[in-house]
């Protein structure tokens, strides 16, 4: 009998070859990155027009085109100035915080080798919390002594002391031979956290009621006291983290694989640390400094894009950042309109989001690795 193989009658299917199953993976997360950039357009679309005063899309086209140069927007001065001088500045500065949030998790995760591994568990933004704390209950002593252009800013400033004097503390309790060792670092992080903690809580005892509620209300985090001022403060320092933690994605990859395992094939270990290290603090540090502790974004946005494009960082880190900003500006345009003429801290809505999410993946790992 002949051989059906021989026959023609089977064949084995045609395996692509490696290049174009590369071509076909950029071709699909370019459409994954198309599809997050439209779903942030939408969702700042949403959040400019949409609140306790809704503006048209005829309205707010009109003053778009005026800004471009276009002429003059034929809209009323109360429209103008709730589209100019408050929504705007709000969705600006809640996507440049949520994408240094998400983008800061995304780089931490792979420098730790840790799911878990985000700016609020190693301290950072339990420093920035002391700092800002400190500020509202003991800060009258002292505002006699500042100039009065730079009142406003003693929080903020505060704050991002706070950030940085816990990463320098962990920074130099994880040294060894000169660099940090990544280990020793996640540890003395969360010790650190846990001090910050109860330093900030013993600072809270201290307070008034008035305090008190104003220190909740900053804890939980919120958009709403954004300015441009603010935005110009901002931007750099998330921009400069935007350009800067992507070019490490082959660092980030490598180390995947173990810290020898990198150096090995020729990556300078390190120095991603220190600019990973510096790069977080400086953006979190902004962003805490400006919107309060918001917390599981920087946690919740890298697992979210792993599930749907894998762990390579050259994707990750910048869908993350976009993401990120799509998911705080949401959670900004929720805490206006739940509880509307009230307002919601963003911190209760990215945790009711966070938690059920981040569970979710727990028991789906789990259920992966059980036979």
């Amino acid at each position: 009998m002949e051989n059906s193989w021989e026959a023609g009658a089977w064949a084995p299917p045609a395996v692509p070859a490696p290049r174009e199953l590369l071509h076909r993976a950029r071709r699909r997360r370019r459409w994954q990155f198309l599809a997050l950039a439209v779903l942030f357009i939408t969702t700042a679309l949403a959040a400019t027009m949409i609140g306790p005063m809704r503006i048209a899309p005829s309205d707010l086209a009109a003053l778009v085109t005026e800004r471009l140069g276009g002429e003059t927007a034929r809209v009323d001065s109360a429209t103008r100035i709730v589209v100019e001088q408050i929504r705007l500045p709000r969705v600006v500065l809640g996507a440049l915080i949520g994408a240094a949030l998400a983008i800061s998790g995304a780089a931490m995760q792979g420098l730790f080798r840790n799911p878990l591994a985000d700016p609020g568990l190693i301290g950072i933004s339990a420093g920035a919390a002391f700092g800002a704390v400190s500020v509202i209950v003991l800060g009258h002593h002292l505002l006699p002594m500042l100039p009065g252009w730079a009142a406003p800013y003693l929080l903020s400033a505060a704050a991002f002391i706070g950030c940085l004097g816990t990463t320098l503390l962990m920074t130099r309790l994880s040294m060894h031979d000169g660099h940090p060792v990544v280990a020793t670092m996640l540890l003395a992080g969360v010790a650190i956290n846990a001090l910050a903690s109860a330093m900030t809580a013993f600072v809270v005892f201290l307070a008034n009621d008035q305090q008190v509620r104003d220190v909740t209300f900053w804890l939980l985090g919120s958009l709403g006291a954004a300015t441009w001022q603010k935005v110009i403060i901002v931007a750099p320092c998330v921009a400069i983290g935007l350009a800067l933690l992507p070019m490490l994605s082959r660092s980030l990859n490598a180390l995947l694989l173990g810290e020898s395992e990198a150096g090995h094939l020729g990556f300078n270990v390190v120095r991603t640390k220190w600019i990973v290290i510096i790069l977080s603090t400086l953006m979190v540090g902004t962003a805490v400094a400006f919107a309060g502790v918001i917390s599981f974004v920087g946690l919740i946005v890298p697992h979210a894009i792993r599930l749907v494009a894998g762990p390579g960082h050259r994707f990750l880190m910048p869908a993350s950042a976009v993401l990120g900003a799509t998911l705080m500006v949401a959670a900004d345009l929720l805490a206006r309109c739940v509880v509307a003429p009230a307002e919601l801290p963003i911190g209760i809505l990215t945790a009711i989001i966070g938690a059920p999410f981040f569970l979710w993946v727990l028991l789906r790992v789990k259920a992966a690795w059980q036979p």
